[in-house]
């Protein structure tokens, strides 16, 4: 990629060094989902190709949080490009979208489940069952409860033969 110069204003300066990378209210909804639902998580992976934002490496599935307008969310009104600057974003983005699609191709030959979340995604108020769908809820990604993210605990209080360990059954 040839660097070009760019014309930057200060104004524009700042409010670039504003936004974050980790921590972004997408991320947040995704992990407060995710928590509710009983998963369990890393949110540090940079040992994966791409770092995925949120991953369970013995459960196979790594998690994206992508906002639209860095990685280009197909026909959303939020993937703009900008004015100024133009071929210097162009090329910025289309550089984006191939390291994801890496990453995404990574990610799935070492036998991971992989989903990408958008920003405009997790805003619906259909997101969670939206996420519960892609992540096969209930078959093998939570740890524990089979049946999906509705499944009730047993509020009955357990038998003292049921405190034994099986092997003592």
């Amino acid at each position: 990629m040839k660097h070009l110069p760019l014309r930057v204003d200060p104004i524009t300066s700042r409010r670039m060094s504003l936004i974050r990378q980790a921590g972004t209210t997408p991320e947040l909804r995704v992990r407060a989902l995710l928590t509710a639902l009983g998963a369990r998580y890393r949110i540090s992976n940079r040992d994966l190709e791409g770092s995925p934002d949120l991953a369970n490496r013995s459960r196979k599935w790594a998690i994206f949080v992508h906002g639209c307008f860095w990685h280009r969310h197909p026909a959303c009104k939020r993937a703009t490009t900008p004015k100024r600057n133009r071929r210097f974003w162009l090329e910025k983005f289309e550089a984006n979208v191939r390291r994801d699609h890496r990453a995404r191709t990574s990610l799935v030959r070492l036998g991971l489940h992989v989903v990408t979340v958008w920003e405009c995604e997790s805003e619906r108020p259909d997101f969670d069952l939206l996420l519960a769908k892609r992540l096969n809820l209930g078959q093998t990604w939570s740890g524990g409860r089979k049946g999906g993210a509705v499944a009730e605990r047993s509020t009955s209080k357990r038998r003292p033969e049921d405190a034994r360990p099986r092997s003592a059954r």
